[in-house]
C-alpha cells in the first residue's frame, strides 16, 4: 500500500477535501481525519480506544501518534499495512469527523 492507494480510498468518501496542513497533505470532511506526513506514512484520527485497539492488533505496522499529551492518531507504515483494514479505519475516521 502507498500514498496513491490512500488517495484513491479517501476520494471515494463523501465530501472529502485534500488540503495542506502544516506543510503536509491532510484529508478533511468537517475536520481533519487523516494526514500523509511522508510517502510511506499515514496518520488516521480515530478515537483513543480505537487507536489502542489498532496498535494492539497490528503492532508491526500501526503505532500510537501523540499530539502533546493527547493520543491523536494511529500512525501506519503503509508498505506493511493491510489495505482492507486501512480502508475501514479511514471510513470510520471520516464518519467520526463529518
Amino acid at each position: 500500500m502507498d500514498h496513491t492507494d490512500v488517495r484513491r480510498i479517501v476520494t471515494a468518501l463523501d465530501g472529502v477535501q485534500e488540503r495542506p496542513h502544516h506543510g503536509i497533505p491532510s484529508f478533511r470532511a468537517r475536520t481533519i481525519f487523516a494526514t500523509l506526513p511522508d510517502d510511506g506514512t499515514l496518520r488516521v484520527m480515530l478515537g483513543e480506544e480505537q487507536i489502542r485497539e489498532a496498535v494492539a492488533e497490528f503492532p508491526r505496522w500501526a503505532s500510537e501518534m501523540w499530539w502533546g499529551k493527547r493520543l491523536a492518531a494511529v500512525e501506519i507504515t503503509l508498505a506493511d499495512a493491510d489495505p482492507t483494514v486501512v480502508a475501514e479505519w479511514l471510513t470510520e475516521a471520516h464518519q467520526r469527523h463529518s
